[in-house]
């Protein structure tokens, strides 16, 4: 085993594509919020064949339920040494004017607040400083982030871009301390975030505005997560790894994108 890796948000879309990827390798606790059925099946998949998997509950947003999650990972697997910070959201797609504040509260409750508190709990326990392994650290952001997001979708962008600056700047202050953090920026993904993406009507005007001319597999993003967190990109740190089929062609916006998070 390579170590012990803990994944947000790990019992669907991205988060299970990683958790999977990583299974042969290294000890993983899959964090989860509602979707307990969903994590158990997958750890108890990865533990049959060998591998070594349990689930943690917590809402990444709440503090207390970070700190308890972080103290139930280092129990049952020990110290963590790799971190995804995949757990995200979106908003209801709607015109900017009609965002309300707690739909803004639980965007960044989850989508900044939520890595930066992983984020903290992990170097306290991968940092050289404090008698730390070191570590590295992945987290999910959004091409959104280049772009400003689809129409309807700047307060998400908004918050992608946090992640960005966060990511950038940390790896900087604990460089010296054994960590590694970085970034994939995905594009337009298959998942159990982007629900509408089922309508082909929808999937293939999304598809149209992406250079590659469609829309990723969520296997395809895990693999950059994957290189970020193994020592082949051991000299790698505060980078932004763009994973989005060549970004977004510009063009008038199709009315069946309104909104969409990219």
């Amino acid at each position: 085993m390579s170590g012990v890796l803990l994944v947000t948000g790990g019992a669907s879309g991205i988060g299970a594509a990683v958790v999977k990827a990583a299974a042969q390798n290294y000890a993983i606790a899959i964090n989860y919020r509602s979707r307990q059925g969903q994590a158990q099946e997958l750890a108890d998949k990865i533990n049959s064949k060998g591998g070594k998997a349990i689930i943690v509950a917590g809402d990444v947003g709440d503090e207390a339920a970070v700190i308890n999650m972080f103290n139930t990972v280092y129990a049952e697997l020990g110290a963590v040494t790799a971190l995804v910070n995949s757990a995200g959201i979106s908003l209801k797609r709607r015109p900017f004017i009609e965002l309300d504040a707690q739909d803004l509260t639980n965007l960044l409750s989850t989508n900044i607040t939520g890595t930066i508190l992983c984020t903290r709990e992990a170097v306290k326990q991968m940092s050289t400083k404090s008698g730390g392994a070191g570590g590295a650290i992945v987290n999910i952001s959004s091409m959104a982030t280049t772009m400003g997001g689809r129409l309807g979708a700047v307060a998400y962008a908004a918050s992608k871009g946090a992640v960005d600056i966060f990511t950038k700047g940390l790896a900087k202050e604990v460089a010296g301390q054994g960590i590694r953090i970085n970034a994939v920026r995905p594009g337009q993904t298959h998942s159990d975030m982007t629900d509408r993406l089922k309508n082909p009507e929808i999937a293939k005007a999304m598809a149209e505005t992406i250079p590659m001319g469609r829309i990723a597999r969520v296997e395809e993003i895990a693999e950059p997560v994957m290189w970020l967190l193994s020592e082949n990109a051991s000299f790698v740190t505060g980078a932004i790894v763009d994973a989005g089929g060549g970004g977004v062609t510009i063009g008038p916006e199709n009315p069946l994108l309104v909104g969409q998070s990219y």
